[in-house]
């Protein structure tokens, strides 16, 4: 399975059938069962090797469009252009078979055999070929591939299409192997955990070949797949099912299996169904037994608990497909919050210290909610507690009280009876605390507070109105005792708590008086209330509520309680002030007939007429009451009007009218009058009563205000008894006493915060407990038949009752009552308790724990470690890493969803070495023990592969170092040494089979060790862990010594066992990746282990190669070849990094020492390589080339390559050049031909026919048979380039880049034939194309381009990069066998096409063969063959500068190649990259696609650089250089923070590239690039600074890196220090660029401070010191912000510093003896000194504050006391006047310190004195050669500026300095005439510009005067030297020197002169000196009132006046005010 291609077993599926049949044998033990375990090891090879197929066809690089007649996988498969080419290449008659150049090896064909190329055939009439079998080999009758192509059987049209009908698709090979390996999870523990290993790939696998369309494909094929896919989820249910509801009797081991069978069926179902099914589709597609097992797995707590995102996701499922199965889930999952909060309530109530009584009194809440499942009562209590704990306070928190009220209330009321007897008691319990007669003896106040949560009214009116009244007898007795307790309380509360309950009562009092009685004890204390003569409540309730109290008991139904009331009534009744006067008098007949006063028979119904509209007409109203209102009318006609408005008022509408009139008072004023004695009035009593009444019911306002009004109700009660003496109605009255005085409870609001919308509108409504328990005169609407805080229980009996639902309920009490399952499962462990803490309801039952410590991950490993520790035989220790090994998988299938407990991070946390290390250190003596450390190291493998996310490097990685270590001591039997296999004692009885089983065993171990090594070498890849790198070395080299001596090549070389060799060279693959493997080993040399790992190898290769043909004719042993060749390309780089001056080509050659029959055959040389170049194997083709490149590398090798190519027609340069230009060749393939061709293009090719007699290196050579003619060298070179069209080539392959990540969704080109498109294009690489795996019957479609076959089995797949990489200069070529088969992928959905879709048979084949194909293959090209075209570019441009600039202009090759360059692309992938989420396959080809990106910009820039360097062609011109420009920029803002190490270093490299070219270019044009450039820069400075530190970090950048990066600030910032000194020179700036605001920011300050942290911990010696200075200085000197943080900083004072100890060290070694020691330490600090000196010079760069503190630092000092040094050394010189020029400009300060009189000096030294630095720049000055030298000008340009002081002029007077002027030669007039106006360089000139500066102070000019000669010398020169016109026009300011210029008629004249000139400056100069003499000068008046000189003033005026006007300048405009204030002067 390793050789052939995965693909082929589909193609002949009889195999992958019989595999699968296996399957399908009794689950039973024997050989059924020993038949499962190979089979589905085969069965997950083959996933595993088409999920590395598929990533190989989907990485683009790899694409080839390369097609052969019978097979894609023979050795035909190359174009029939290509093949005629290299026909005549053979060099034996052999090779006319083969298209390929051929050494030795067999030519006899085959035409069956073991898997060879006829065994394919059937692929030439798969339809993703299309026109492929069209192109059959008969197109040239004598190719080689036409003489196979007739030797093959001819497979008639029945048998191909047979073959095809039989074929599997990828999608019905996944389908089939889940279809027979699922019912298999029922079986043994080792089978299952193999069967969830090949689940596992296969899912992988289902979801790169189906996807959902498959639910809405209606084609067969799909029908089928949808089935088959629906029978798969009713299986998993069923397995799901069988392993939940096993039975509690098994043994604890079959349970635990059980349960981990039951999670990791659970795990790969939910992965299964994310992979395949769509959520919105769930609901149409899944079968019913699979919801139901989604909602018991939603309900499972401890795989919640396990794996909470993947519960999530099926939970989302249930949603859809189950809603009632949801609403239980939801609902179990809030009941089992309200038990975790129950548990954290009594852990936080119980707990002592500050609580959060909020956050305490909603968990509460809560608590209660889930009282129905739970039943934890206690809980009760401490709600009642805290009730009555926060309303003790004086001053209580309102929010609180009101919080916990509604829990009190929600306790009172509950509808379980338990918990509101509960609640009673613990209420009751309390009261008797609090107010009990044992409370008398203390004798502080407090306890009675304890009850004051009682004291409220709504507490209060739950008691009394459902409390008394509850079916309950407990709930009922409690609640008349706590009453009791209250209303006897009154000595045992203090006078507020009573008040407050008194207050509190008053509202409830009518529904409390309901149950007075005068037979029980409430009953009469509800009495004595209303008692008169209850002198203890005299003072509590006013005699209104006492009298309403009274007259309500009237209404009782009791007899005796109303006899009762009489007599509280009376008293009233009788202390009424006009009781004498007032009607009736209460005889004994009236006080008899009070007790049944209201008592009626027939209750009335006195409900209104509410609608809005009335018939009747207010002004009608209106004159009744009018009528009512006369006393004059008749009192008959009153009574008629008073009934007629009873009548009226039955409409509420005219209620507001009548109340408008007065009605009510009206009417109570006749009831008034009638009781006071007006018995005419006793006719309107009933109608004004009935009035009265219909008004109070109506209004409530009005009712509140009669209701408190005492005397209406005395007078409505004799009013009752008039009535009844005239034996009137009474039934009015009666409702209107019953509204007045049940008026406090007639209102729902009272009760509640907001008022029930439930209840219908009633103007009077009563609590259902009043009608019942008084005789309401009327039908009364009612309330609160049942509490209104009475919650509503969630349903709970059907959650208690399913079986899932309760356990679940019952895991989530357990867990928080424990605070965790890690506590709870500690304490299941512990001693078993009685006490039952909790419901027993809620216990675990056994079962239950033992499911719960196999799930839990840190329970469960830690038991399997403590079971490997304490076992006592194998069996027990390989169940423990059974089950380890399957947590791990479970982990693995789980992806991407995270565990809770990674199980890699616990095991890392356990004490898992010690358990392993004892099996390892022991050499197994048997084959049990053989077979359990086959166990060990298989765990240890899946354990060491690394899974979730990319791996976090960890500075300590722990397992690895133990690892290491313990593979590397000696004293321990090695791992290492197992390699080569093991002797174990045979057991003794049959021997046969003893020794097969241990032959089986002892390859296993074998096989693991091997994969279990490569794990360790990719791990070491990773790490960050100094000592596993340590230890990584001597691993490595020991294990490659253990590999070569498992590669028994020399033994039979011909006989090999083929599994243990191709297992051996994998191993090496794995090795040789890694670099520096060969340097460790302590016997051999690296060199000699390297020689022996390639004679080895080479050895292979010409057994399995040369040998056999080149391997064409068969796929038996195709993988040795591979890996072999891969391992050759390893063993290059090792070597040649190893040797890098040795030549070690000569031992690449192959010898056939065997062979002594033809003397040629001693010697193959590298011949054996090139026919690996044209392999049919595609890695094989790729890593041959790579090696080639290689080997190219040495001059050697080029030499060998071009020798093993004579016999080939074109030779190394025709062979490379054809697969170059290859289209049809895969992109990475043709790049490796582009790297070799790139070295040799670095041998030293002779320019012409001369220089190719003398050169060893004649290539290339091109001899053209026509003419005869040969070309050696360059000239052969262009030749081929241009024969060859190559940069047309380049061009094409450029402008059609491809730069997708991916493959398959490309589509190809159709050209004029309809139809769909043959996927021939789509064929990813030299196998079959997995495009062709179907076999689908056509069905109708209506897109003619899509596949009419099933739309959902596409194979879509995730490339794999790894198989990328290995240019000549990158050592680490990482192997194609490092491919994680384990790494998920990500699905991308593209278009397949079926195999019956194509339009041409096989036998229409012979007459389709002369058209052309209807289709253009599809050519990709990626940017990895642009990075080789363009370093072949750049060598091109080295050696052929003129014709390779041509080529470029003319194909505009960098045009093309810059519109390449996105940064778009980029940043996408880096974002994507730092993306958590991302799978860590696709993880994979995101970093491929980024690092190819980046690769090929750097290839770009150092292309664009040379071009740059070479060309000579502006760079302006260059019309796309400016959004080149801003994306190179952009690409230094990349963030490589989370980056791993190889891609960070990616970056970097492409960084220092950009760098560099940005640098060039900024260089050579700072015009056309700076401007781009510093845009960018400063509108993402912050980005870039960010760049900036991670190039200067040490950490992480190279030095390369780090140079370039300086070069680029020094050179920006150099061009932004000339915009700084135009700022300076210029008065206003012309614009600032977005840099320089930058730089002027506080951005300066940072990148200041990281260069000089950079600069200080470098020393002298490192050349980075001096880059990072250069940086520093041209950032000083360009940026002020970083001048002040500079020196701030300390940089000036440090320098001076450093100045003096440098002083003291030369002093120091000049008095030493030793002239040549002492010369090179002085030339070494005087460079230390000039470096100095010029970071100072930027320091203070026009920067005053800075010049400040080096004067403070006494720079002058420090460079006096260096001067003798430095007039030793004229660089450092110039270095140190530089910096004095530019600290003394426009600094007097600093001119003072030079002269000595400044601060700078020692305190004490005298200004006078000859020994100031300026004496000495003086002596300097003078003393030198008037040679035009860099010092003299320095110092010349020195004194100029401190000419400005006054000191330094002082000092040149004083020195007679000036004297040197007379004698300074002048040259003569045509050199005169030459020099600029200016004054040029010479010494002249520098004299004169000091001049100049001295003529600005006054002193001065009187200096220059006091040299005798000096006016007439500047007159002389003032004609044409301007320094000397400007030094006497200065002179003409003072008044003093007035009369000696007037007196100079020359130096007059030359003034007058300058009036004349056409220069307007001149003219100014001399027009403002004329002024300046005339200013207060009468002589200088007399003399220049000459006609003629004021004719030439006016004349000068009137020009000025029109060149002002013409231009509007201000020097102009200065002319003429000079020349207007001249003629003036002189016309006064």
């Amino acid at each position: 399975m390793q050789d052939f291609p995965a693909e082929i077993f589909l193609q002949r599926p009889s195999i992958v059938k019989s595999l699968l049949s296996l399957l399908r044998l009794g689950s039973g033990k024997g050989e059924a069962s020993y038949l499962h375990l190979p089979s589905l090891s085969c069965l997950r090879l083959l996933c595993v090797g088409l999920r590395k197929r598929l990533r190989f066809h989907q990485d683009p690089s790899f694409y080839s469009a390369k097609q052969d007649p019978v097979s894609q996988n023979s050795s035909f498969s190359y174009n029939q252009d290509v093949l005629g080419a290299q026909r005549s290449q053979a060099s034996s008659p052999g090779a006319e078979c083969s298209p390929r150049p051929s050494v030795v090896g067999r030519t006899g064909q085959r035409a069956r055999g073991d898997g060879q190329d006829g065994d394919a055939a059937s692929n030439s009439g798969s339809s993703h070929r299309g026109g492929a079998a069209d192109q059959a080999p008969r197109q040239m009758a004598h190719s080689p591939a036409d003489v196979t192509h007739l030797e093959l059987p001819d497979l008639g049209v029945e048998d191909v299409l047979e073959l095809q009908l039989r074929q599997l698709t990828l999608a019905q090979f996944t389908v089939a192997t889940m279809e027979h390996a699922i019912p298999l999870l029922k079986t043994g523990f080792h089978v299952f955990h193999r069967v969830l290993e090949l689940l596992c790939d296969a899912v992988l696998l289902l979801g790169d070949s189906v996807c959902e369309l498959v639910w809405d494909d209606r084609s067969l094929v799909g029908m089928e797949l949808k089935e088959k896919l629906q029978a798969c989820l009713e299986l998993l249910a069923d397995i799901l099912s069988y392993h939940q509801s096993f039975s509690g009797d098994i043994p604890h081991s079959s349970q635990v299996h059980h349960r981990m069978a039951y999670i990791g069926t659970a795990i790969f179902t939910i992965k299964l169904l994310q992979t395949i099914l769509p959520l919105e589709k769930a609901s149409d597609n899944l079968p019913e037994n699979t919801a139901t097992a989604i909602l018991h797995l939603c309900l499972d707590t401890s795989f919640g608990g396990l794996l909470p995102s993947m519960q999530e996701t099926a939970v989302a499922y249930l949603e859809q497909v189950n809603s009632d199965g949801h609403d239980l889930y939801r609902r179990v999952a809030r009941a089992a919050l309200w038990m975790e909060s129950t548990c954290n309530f009594v852990k936080e109530a119980q707990a002592e210290g500050e609580k959060n009584w909020l956050e305490l009194l909603e968990l509460a809440d809560q608590a209660v909610d889930g009282l129905p499942f739970h039943q934890h009562l206690p809980i009760i209590k401490e709600c009642v507690h805290i009730c009555s704990y926060l309303w003790k306070f004086d001053q209580p928190s309102p929010l609180l009280q009101t919080e916990s009220q509604k829990l009190l209330l929600k306790l009172l009321s509950h509808p379980l009876l338990p918990v509101k007897i509960e609640t009673y008691e613990c209420t009751l319990n309390l009261v008797k605390d609090c107010l009990g007669i044992q409370n008398v003896s203390r004798q502080e106040p407090g306890p009675c507070a304890g009850v004051s949560f009682l004291l409220h009214h709504r507490v209060l009116y739950e008691i009394v109105t459902f409390g008394l009244q509850d079916s309950s007898e407990k709930v009922n007795v409690s609640a008349k005792d706590i009453l009791l307790f209250l209303l006897k309380g009154r000595l045992m509360m203090t006078a507020s708590t009573w008040d407050r309950f008194n207050e509190a009562l008053y509202p409830v009092m009518p529904i409390l008086q309901g149950y007075a009685s005068t037979e029980e004890s409430l009953g009469n204390c509800v009495l004595l209330i209303s008692d008169m003569s209850d002198v203890t409540r005299d003072n509590a309730f006013p005699s209104t509520a006492k009298l309403k109290a009274a007259l309500r008991l009237l209404f009782t139904k009791q007899p005796t309680v109303r006899i009762a009331a009489v007599q509280q009534v009376l008293p009233h009744l009788n202390t009424d002030d006009d009781a004498h006067t007032v009607r009736p008098e209460l005889d004994q007949s009236a006080i008899a007939s009070l007790p049944n006063l209201y008592c009626l028979r027939n209750p009335l119904d006195i409900t209104l007429d509410t609608s809005n509209k009335s018939v009747l007409k207010v002004e009608s109203v209106e004159k009744l009451f009018c009528i009512l209102h006369s006393d004059t009318v008749d009192i008959s006609l009153r009574r008629s009007a008073a009934e007629q408005l009873s009548v009226v008022l039955q409409d509420t509408a005219m209620h507001p009218v009548l109340k408008n009139l007065g009605i009510t008072d009206k009417v109570i004023s006749f009831i008034m009058e009638s009781i006071n004695g007006n018995k005419s009035l006793d006719c309107l009593l009933e109608p004004c009563v009935c009035i009265l009444r219909k008004l109070v019911y109506a209004d409530p306002s009005l009712r509140h205000s009669l209701a408190q009004r005492n005397l209406l109700l005395l007078t409505l009660l004799r009013a009752s008894l008039i009535l009844k003496a005239n034996k009137g109605s009474g039934s009015e009255i009666a409702v209107l006493m019953s509204l007045l005085l049940f008026d406090e409870i007639a209102s729902i609001e009272i009760w509640s915060d907001k008022s029930n919308t439930d209840v219908s509108f009633t103007p009077f409504s009563l609590p259902l407990t009043v009608v019942r328990r008084y005789n309401i005169p009327f039908q009364a609407a009612t309330h609160h038949a049942v509490s209104p805080y009475c919650c509503v229980l969630a349903p709970s009996s059907d959650l208690l009752t399913l079986n899932p639902a309760r356990h679940a309920l019952q895991v989530a009490w357990n867990t928080a009552w424990h605070s965790g399952i890690d506590n709870l499962l500690e304490k299941l462990r512990g001693i078993a308790s009685d006490v039952t803490e909790f419901h027993p309801d809620l216990k675990l039952s056994e079962t239950q724990v033992l499911s719960l410590q196999a799930v839990h991950l840190p329970a469960a490993l830690q038991d399997c470690i403590q079971a490997i520790v304490t076992a006592a035989g194998h069996s027990s220790v390989a169940s423990a890493l059974s089950r380890l090994s399957l947590y791990l998988l479970f982990d693995r299938l789980a992806l991407p969803h995270i565990p809770t407990h990674s199980c890699r991070d616990t095991l890392h946390s356990l004490s898992l070495q010690a358990a392993v290390t004892r099996f390892l250190q022991v050499r197994p003596a048997c084959v049990e023990d053989e077979r359990l450390l086959v166990g060990i190291v298989a765990f240890l493998n899946a354990y060491f592969k690394q899974m979730h996310t990319e791996f976090v490097s960890d500075p300590e990685d722990k397992n690895l170092r133990w690892i290491l270590e313990l593979l590397l001591n000696q004293e321990t039997a090695s791992l290492l040494n197992l390699l080569l296999g093991v002797e174990t004692q045979a057991s003794p009885q049959s021997p046969g089979e003893q020794d097969e089983l241990k032959n089986r065993v002892s390859q296993r171990l074998q096989r693991e060790l091997t994969s279990f090594f490569n794990t360790l070498l990719l791990r070491l890849t990773h790490t960050t862990d100094r000592l596993c790198l340590a230890l990584a070395g001597p691993f490595k080299s020991q294990l490659a010594v253990r590999l070569l001596q498992s590669l028994r090549v020399s033994d039979a070389p011909r006989f090999y066992g083929l599994p243990s060799l191709e297992r051996t060279l994998q191993g090496m693959v794995s090795l040789t990746a890694q670099p520096g493997w060969s340097f460790h080993c302590p016997d051999l040399e690296p060199s000699t282990l390297c020689s022996k790992y390639l004679s080895g190898l080479l050895e292979v290769i010409s057994s399995f190669y040369v040998e056999w043909g080149g391997n064409s004719l068969s796929f038996m042993g195709k993988g040795v070849t591979k890996n072999a060749v891969i391992c050759l390309l390893h063993l290059s780089h090792e070597m040649l990094s190893r040797n890098k001056n040795k030549d070690l080509i000569s031992q690449w050659s192959l010898g056939n020492e065997s062979a002594t029959e033809e003397a040629s055959a001693s010697q193959l040389g590298l011949a054996w390589l090139i026919p690996l170049w044209v392999d049919r194997d595609q890695e094989v083709r790729f890593a041959s080339l790579g090696l080639g490149a290689a080997l190219s590398s040495k001059p050697s090798g080029c030499q060998a390559l071009c020798a093993s190519c004579q016999n080939i027609s074109g030779g190394l340069w025709g062979t490379l050049l054809n697969i170059l230009l290859d289209q049809q060749e895969s992109s990475m393939v043709r790049r490796e031909a582009a790297f070799i061709l790139q070295n040799l293009l670095v041998m030293p090719m002779p320019a012409n026919a001369e220089e190719a007699k003398d050169s060893h290196w004649q290539h290339p050579c091109v001899h053209d048979e026509v003419s005869g003619v040969s070309l050696v060298g360059l000239p052969a070179l262009q030749a081929l380039l241009y024969h060859c069209q190559y940069f047309q080539h380049v061009a094409l392959s450029a402008s059609s880049c491809y730069r997708g990540r991916y493959t398959f969704h490309l589509q190809p080109h159709v050209g004029a034939s309809s139809g769909p498109s043959p996927p021939e294009s789509t064929a990813a690489d030299s196998e079959n194309s997995l495009w062709s795996w179907k076999c689908d019957p056509p069905a109708p479609t209506v897109n003619s381009s899509r596949p009419s076959s099933s739309l959902s089995t596409s194979s879509t797949v995730v490339s794999n990069a790894a198989t990328r990489g290995s240019r000549p200069h990158t050592p680490k070529a990482p192997s194609p066998l490092n491919i994680r088969e384990d790494t998920p992928a990500s699905r991308l959905m593209a278009q397949g096409q079926s195999d019956t879709d194509t339009s041409n048979s096989v036998t229409s084949q012979d007459s389709r063969q002369a058209e052309p194909s209807a289709v253009e293959p599809v050519v990709m090209v990626t940017p990895d063959l642009l990075t080789a075209h363009c370093g072949l570019l750049t060598n091109l441009l080295a050696i052929l500068p003129d014709f390779t600039l041509t080529a470029f202009r003319h194909h505009q090759l960098l045009h093309v190649l810059a519109s390449l360059v996105d940064i778009g692309p980029i940043e996408k992938c880096l974002t994507e990259l730092k993306t958590p989420t991302i799978l860590p396959g696709e993880r994979e080809d995101i970093k491929s696609q980024f690092v190819t990106t980046l690769q090929f910009l750097s290839s770009f820039c150092k292309l664009l650089q040379s071009c740059v360097t070479t060309s000579m062609e502006p760079i302006g011109q260059m019309d796309f250089l400016k959004q080149l420009l801003s994306t190179l920029v952009a690409v230094l803002m990349l963030d490589t923070k989370g980056l791993d190490a190889g891609t960070r270093d990616v970056v970097c490299v492409c960084w220092a590239d950009v760098f560099m070219l940005l640098a060039t270019l900024v260089k050579r044009d700072s015009s056309a690039a700076h401007p781009s450039v510093s845009a960018a820069l400063g509108r993402r400075w912050r980005t870039f600074a960010g760049t900036l530190a991670v190039c200067v970090n040490e950490r992480f950048a190279d030095p390369v890196l780090h140079t370039v990066a300086l070069q680029f600030l020094s050179t920006v910032f150099t061009e932004e220090t000339k915009t700084r000194s135009e700022e300076v020179t210029t008065t206003n700036s012309k614009h600032a660029t977005h840099l320089s605001d930058v730089l002027n920011g506080p951005s300066a300050s940072e990148l200041c401070e990281l260069l000089l942290q950079s600069f200080e911990k470098r020393t002298f010696q490192d050349p980075l010191k001096k880059l990072t200075a250069r940086a520093l200085m041209t950032l000083l000197a360009c940026s002020p912000t970083a001048q002040n943080y500079a020196a701030k900083a300390g940089l000036i004072d440090s320098c001076v510093e450093q100045m003096k100890q440098i002083q003291s060290q030369l002093q120091l070694e000049s008095v030493r003896p030793g002239k040549a020691s002492h010369r090179k330490k002085e030339e070494g600090y005087l460079k230390e000194v000039k470096l100095t000196v010029e970071i100072l010079r930027s320091a203070l760069y026009c920067n005053d504050e800075c010049k400040v503190v080096a004067t403070d630092a006494r720079l002058t000092l420090a460079l006096y006391a260096l001067w003798p040094w430095l007039l030793l050394d004229n660089p450092t010189m110039e270095a140190a006047l530089e910096l004095l020029c530019v600290y003394t400009a426009n600094c007097t300060t600093a001119c003072s310190s030079l002269c000595g009189n400044g601060p700078g000096v020692v305190p004490g030294s005298k200004g006078s004195s000859s020994s100031s630095l300026m004496h000495s720049v003086m002596k300097l000055s003078s003393g030198l050669a008037s040679d035009n030298s860099p010092i003299q000008n320095l110092a010349f340009s020195l004194l100029t500026n401190l000419a400005v002081s006054r000191d330094c002029r002082c000092l040149l007077q004083k020195n007679n300095f000036l004297q040197a002027f007379l004698s300074v030669p002048v040259p003569k007039a045509s050199s005169v005439k030459a020099a600029s106006l200016g004054g040029g360089g010479s010494l002249l000139g520098l004299w004169l510009r000091l001049l100049v500066s001295l003529s600005c102070a006054e002193d001065g000019q009187q200096s220059i005067l006091r040299v005798t000669g000096a006016l007439e010398l500047l007159t002389d020169l003032a004609t044409h030297r301007r320094h000397a016109l400007l030094t006497l026009h200065n002179l003409c300011f003072c008044s003093a020197n007035k009369s000696h210029v007037i007196a100079n008629d020359k130096a007059m004249k030359v003034l007058l002169c300058c009036l004349d000139s056409k220069d307007t400056e001149t003219r100014c100069v001399g027009a403002s000196a004329l002024w300046a003499l005339l200013h207060n000068n009468q002589r200088a008046k007399t003399y220049l009132k000459c006609p003629s000189v004021r004719l030439r003033i006016e004349e000068a005026q009137a020009v000025s006046k029109k060149d002002a006007e013409k231009k509007q300048e201000p020097t102009s405009a200065y002319l003429l005010k000079c020349l207007e204030n001249l003629s003036e002067l002189l016309n006064r």
